[in-house]
């Protein structure tokens, strides 16, 4: 159970308000990453006992859960993506404003490491990240192809996996490979020249113009 999934009361009358741990806990996982994080290092960082933080949190995961929402609702790009804030054309690329969205969110994703491993955890349940779902899903209903839940699956399937292989990606040209264990990989491999975002976008596009892609995701979940 994720912190947006209980109903919560505040003991103490001067506890501290979650906007303001949610604002510190980003700060410190965007420093430190999810090892470094503890609730005596938020504490700290608060100025508080960490005692006093369990009159709003149950534990380290809540903190995560604040963050992880605090941090996508201050990201412009993305809150522009979700809006639509500044495009003077109307909707008229269905699958163009699919990607646009998730592109954003894999770019929100590489600026705070730490919410990959968060998301893959348990589902995301703050307003930031229902709001986000929420036109998702709205924009592939809108286009037609199929169960949009199923294919919003798949398409952030294709973030998260990007986002968090993203690092590998960048290196893959020069980690060598052996010519004799796998010839054909490394002849393909001497040329390659790996942009993640390039290649998220080109899955992206080749999920989307599948005609069946709606209805395929959902036969396998």
């Amino acid at each position: 159970m994720g912190y947006w999934d209980q109903v919560r009361t505040v003991q103490r009358r001067r506890s501290i308000d979650p906007g303001t741990i949610a604002a510190a806990s980003v700060r410190l996982l965007d420093e430190s990453g999810l090892a470094g994080f503890t609730l005596r290092g938020l504490a700290g960082a608060l100025g508080v006992a960490p005692a006093s933080l369990y009159s709003r949190l149950d534990g380290l995961a809540d903190a995560h859960d604040l963050a992880l929402d605090d941090a996508l609702a201050r990201d412009a790009d993305v809150r522009q993506a979700v809006d639509g804030a500044g495009q003077v054309r109307q909707a008229v690329d269905g699958a163009g404003e699919v990607r646009e969205l998730a592109l954003a969110l894999y770019r929100h994703l590489l600026r705070h490491p730490w919410a990959i491993h968060v998301l893959a955890a348990r589902p995301p349940r703050g307003p930031a990240y229902l709001a986000l779902s929420e036109e998702l899903v709205r924009r592939l209903r809108s286009s037609g192809r199929g169960d949009p839940l199923a294919l919003a699956y798949a398409v952030s399937n294709l973030v998260l996996g990007s986002a968090l292989t993203a690092g590998a990606a960048r290196t893959e040209p020069t980690t060598p490979v052996d010519d004799d264990a796998a010839p054909t990989y490394a002849r393909h491999h001497d040329r390659a020249a790996v942009d993640p975002e390039a290649v998220l976008d080109a899955a992206l596009r080749a999920l989307l113009a599948a005609p069946d892609a709606g209805r395929a995701a959902a036969t396998s979940t």
